[in-house]
């Protein structure tokens, strides 16, 4: 598992394997066309990227540090690694709009190689993009190319092993270029779990989730991956960084801190230790229906400060559970009114039947009906296919995006209703729809989807909503992302919830770590 490919790359302008990418399902597309009319809307056919702009001379030098055959400048190489895959990312690639494609893309085999493309960047002033599974959706894998020699994308793909498992302390050592399911598969053969399924996790790696501060599914069971982290190694351009030196610790400001959600700006994370769990003997979904979602919302924030939470909670809102979101191969069919409740439990047996026994009867107390298992299977089973269905959507000339915040409880309703508004009034005629989709004794998560006709600008429609969106964010007192990172597309409003000092720390130590500014230049700082 180190020979730096991966089996399945995900195309440029659509999600996910190609394989798997299908027309819009029969009863969506009724109800797409519907509410937006269809409009075909096929992507233009792969386009070229720039000739790369960087002397070959300095790639020469680069490959005579980790070999030929790791410093790549071909265009399909280069075309892969362009960006992430947030819709604007896959309009841009649609239209044929590859301009930030890297100018050569570098795979180190080792925390040694790493620091020395590091060094060889600093050298030459050529920016690093620190790449894993080119999932971000919020720009973080677009540096600034002016006052640059050139850019290359630093692609984790070698680094792919797990490196230690210490079965006293429950903890394992990851290199950062593992995806999700070949992270799991090798904690697996060791009788463990890390338990961390977020929606991008068949193509997401341990690297990426850390410098993301990235929350799965099964948050409230398993933690959110920064709580996860026992310790770090870091390349820096300054040099070589460790942490972690115990379970917990006094000595200081947690300097893990520093690397969890710094997105490659401050230095490029080589190893992660995580703490990690049994694999769980039984696995077991069901739903739950609300009249309404304050009733389903103050039944999940019950839950949470009662110390009951399953490990996977999740609610949708009206219009979600009527459309069917929460069940992607169903949109469009029959749905009960009222919202929709997820909660899937893990564990032993005997865990499993006494949390399900007090889960199942807080519930019943509150006001919940009991919906069976098939909803909380149909849900698993379609758990990582919504960006697939985007693609789809996309073909027909809809356009979908997702956003996320999080907030207190008691502001949780004035912030859904804020973030709702300000969708509807930018995109008339849009469906918003939203669930919360990890939560807190404090509070909770609320996660947007936004459906509407893709029109003659689509790229300018969604730049104008995502940024009242992010107005009406700041202004209910919430945070500007709860999982999705900063990267270049927040990065204006983060100021706001930091503050000038915030700000002004931050700068502080990317001046520290990475003086002549080479990684991932125009990400995170403000």
């Amino acid at each position: 598992m180190n020979d730096g490919t991966w089996k399945v790359e995900m195309h440029p302008q659509r999600w996910g394997d190609p394989a798997r990418a299908e027309a819009l399902p029969e009863g969506a597309r009724g109800l797409v066309e519907l509410a937006f009319g269809l409009v075909d809307s096929p992507a233009a056919p792969p386009a070229s990227p720039p000739a790369p702009g960087i002397d070959v001379t300095l790639l020469d030098e680069l490959r005579a540090r980790l070999g030929a055959a790791h410093v790549l400048t071909d265009d399909e190489t280069r075309r892969l690694r362009t960006r992430g895959k947030s819709t604007p990312d896959l309009l841009r690639a649609r239209g044929g709009d590859l301009t930030d494609a890297p100018d050569a893309v570098v795979r180190p085999g080792s925390h040694d190689e790493v620091a020395a493309v590091l060094a060889w960047a600093v050298e030459h002033h050529v920016a690093v993009v620190p790449f894993g599974g080119g999932t971000s959706v919020t720009g973080g894998l677009v540096a600034r190319r002016e006052g640059y020699a050139g850019v290359v994308s630093l692609d984790l793909a070698r680094l792919r092993r797990l490196l230690a498992v210490d079965h006293t302390s429950m903890t394992a050592v990851l290199e950062p270029g593992l995806r999700g399911p070949e992270a799991e598969a090798l904690l697996a053969a060791q009788g463990l779990t890390l338990g961390h399924h977020p929606q991008s996790f068949e193509f997401a790696t341990i690297g990426g989730f850390a410098a993301t501060r990235s929350s799965g599914q099964a948050s409230a069971g398993y933690g959110r991956f920064d709580s996860l982290v026992v310790g770090l190694r870091v390349a820096t351009p300054r040099g070589d960084v460790r942490l972690g030196a115990a379970p917990a610790s006094a000595a200081g400001p947690d300097l893990r801190q520093l690397f969890l959600g710094s997105e490659g700006a401050f230095g490029v994370i080589t190893e992660v230790t995580v703490r990690v769990r049994p694999l769980p003997e039984v696995v077991h979904d069901e739903g739950w229906r609300w009249p309404s979602f304050d009733a389903g919302a103050e039944a999940v924030r019950t839950l949470a400060q009662a110390g009951l939470l399953p490990t996977v909670l999740r609610l949708s809102d009206e219009t979600e559970t009527a459309i069917g979101l929460a069940r992607p191969d169903e949109i469009g069919g029959q749905s009960a009114s009222g919202c929709l409740m997820v909660a899937g439990f893990e564990g032993t047996a005997e865990a499993v039947a006494a949390r399900r026994t007090a889960v199942g009867a807080l519930l019943t107390a509150l006001g919940g009906e009991p919906a069976g298992e098939e909803p909380g299977e149909a849900w698993r089973r379609g758990r990582y296919d919504a960006p697939y269905l985007r693609d789809a959507m996309l073909d027909v000339g809809v356009l979908v995006e997702t956003l996320e915040t999080a907030t207190f409880w008691s502001r949780r309703g004035a912030t859904y209703a804020a973030v709702r508004a300000a969708l509807e009034t930018a995109l008339p005629g849009a469906l918003v729809l939203c669930h919360l989709s990890h939560v807190y004794e404090t509070g909770c998560s609320l996660y947007f989807t936004v459906a509407a006709p893709a029109g003659d600008a689509p790229l300018e429609r969604w730049r104008a909503a995502k940024a009242a969106a992010n107005d009406a964010i700041v202004a209910s007192g919430a945070t500007i992302t709860h999982h999705h990172a900063v990267g270049s597309d927040h990065r204006p409003w983060l100021h706001h919830e930091i503050g000038d000092v915030g700000v002004s720390v931050l700068r502080a130590v990317k001046a520290d770590l990475d003086p002549t500014g080479v990684l991932n230049p125009g990400v995170l700082v403000p």
